[in-house]
């Protein structure tokens, strides 16, 4: 086995193999370790549904692999000059607060072990925040898994609408004569879909980007109840939810902002309206104790806890659940929990994915290339409550798919940013 000179060696714990699979093959000319702790934790996975098992089985398929290629305790090189070898010891000094039945514990003790032997790089890497500070308390490199984040900090999350203050009133005039304005006319650069708020002294211009103009807007739910837009970003919001051409829609927004009364209600419009043939509602769910599995009743008594933002925006818009109950009974409308998805198509469905926030850029995916001809996904959140381990608001699948696909025709965003739901929710949701 030959190797390049400046390597590093990566100790990869068992959170970043299960929250993506080919973490196993993302560190190209430098070492991977796997504790042979984070194979037995890994099994504990590989019965699992969806992701975390998907994930589980790779890793476990992969490495058994491996092993007719060379002896995983030495090491096997891939194409990638990179390569991966499973640890069976760790170092005895340990300190003694540390208990050794934990699994993290053992692989703090494989990093200052072989700290020990080689005067190397030695990093570790996990998604799991309090791992990362232990390591740094004993003067062990760590890191978080970065291959998804592509924001940091310091960087501001597209809103899906620009601000600009114009340069004449005809502008403002020529815009509303002729319902529409050419970009380069205004010398201004919008994404696909972006929404433009112009303004010139007290005269102002919303539209939005299509082939290169801005339109007016054609804002249009009224099948099934009448709703109104209370602010510029309801009405942008509209926009995208009742256009056919945006298969991908994202809407992200404090608790309050509408978000979610918006997407139901445009869905079933479009159900009334014939152009989709069936709603599903889907999410990933923080469990109730350990498992969903504790709660009692079928599939939908299971979920009915997590879905009440669903049935509540109903029961406002129309007084009562009898329609939405009625139309969940011939299977019109479906709630399904997130893990469920993988592997089936939804052609002609109006698909929204609620608290997305919550999801891995992995998760979403599986979602997305799920949606077949005919269809909308919409993926609805709040990038600042995330309550999902070892993801935040810069590496939340969301916040990624927002940013991938804000230069696509096929996609539209928008940041909700005022509270609708009351006075005193705007004020809590701000001072508190």
């Amino acid at each position: 086995m030959t190797k390049s000179n400046k390597r590093k060696i990566f100790i990869v714990d068992t959170s970043v193999l299960l929250y993506d699979k080919n973490a196993i093959h993302s560190f190209p000319g430098n070492d991977v370790v796997i504790p042979l702790i984070v194979l037995d934790e890994i099994d504990r996975f590989k019965e699992k549904p969806g992701i975390l098992g998907e994930s589980a089985r790779y890793i476990n398929r992969f490495l058994d692999g491996l092993r007719k290629e060379g002896n995983l305790h030495d090491g096997v090189l891939l194409d990638n000059d990179q390569t991966i070898r499973v640890e069976t010891s760790h170092s005895e000094e340990v300190p003694n607060s540390l208990d050794l039945r934990s699994g993290d514990n053992v692989i703090i003790g494989v990093a200052m072990h072989l700290k020990s032997l080689r005067n190397e790089d030695v990093i570790v890497i996990t998604k799991d925040i309090n791992f990362r500070v232990k390591c740094d308390a004993l003067k062990i490199n760590a890191e978080d898994y970065y291959k998804d984040r592509i924001l940091t900090e310091e960087d501001i999350v597209y809103t899906g609408q620009k601000k600009v203050e114009i340069f004449s009133p005809e502008v403002v005039d020529k815009f509303y004569e002729n319902g529409k304005i050419s970009c380069k006319s205004l010398s201004i650069d919008l994404n696909p879909n972006e929404f433009f708020v112009g303004k010139y002294q007290n005269k102002s211009m919303i539209g939005v980007e299509k082939n290169g103009n801005i339109d007016h807007l054609e804002t249009r739910i009224e099948q099934m109840c009448s709703v109104s837009a209370r602010n510029k970003e309801q009405k942008f919001a509209l926009e995208l939810l009742s256009r056919s051409d945006i298969p991908l829609v994202t809407l992200t927004g404090r608790a309050g902002s509408g978000k979610t009364f918006l997407t139901l209600m445009a869905a079933l419009s479009g159900l009334q309206e014939k152009r989709y043939e069936r709603l599903v509602i889907t999410r990933t769910l923080q469990s109730v104790g350990k498992d969903i599995g504790y709660l009692p009743g079928d599939i939908n008594d299971k979920v009915d806890p997590w879905m009440g933002a669903i049935t509540d925006n109903v029961r406002h818009a129309f007084k009562d659940l009898t329609y939405f109950s009625l139309m969940k009974e011939k299977g019109i409308i479906e709630i399904t929990p997130l893990a469920f998805i993988r592997g089936r198509t939804f052609n002609n469905t109006f698909l929204i994915v609620d608290e997305a926030q919550n999801s891995t850029i992995h998760e979403l995916k599986t979602v997305i290339t799920r949606v077949g001809e005919g269809s909308k996904i919409v993926l609805l959140g709040d990038i600042e409550q995330i309550d999902t381990p070892y993801i935040d608001s810069f590496s939340n699948g969301l916040t990624v798919i927002i940013e991938k696909l804000k230069g696509e025709k096929l996609a539209g965003h928008v940041t909700l940013m005022k509270g609708e739901r009351s006075e005193l929710a705007t004020l809590a949701s701000k001072v508190i």
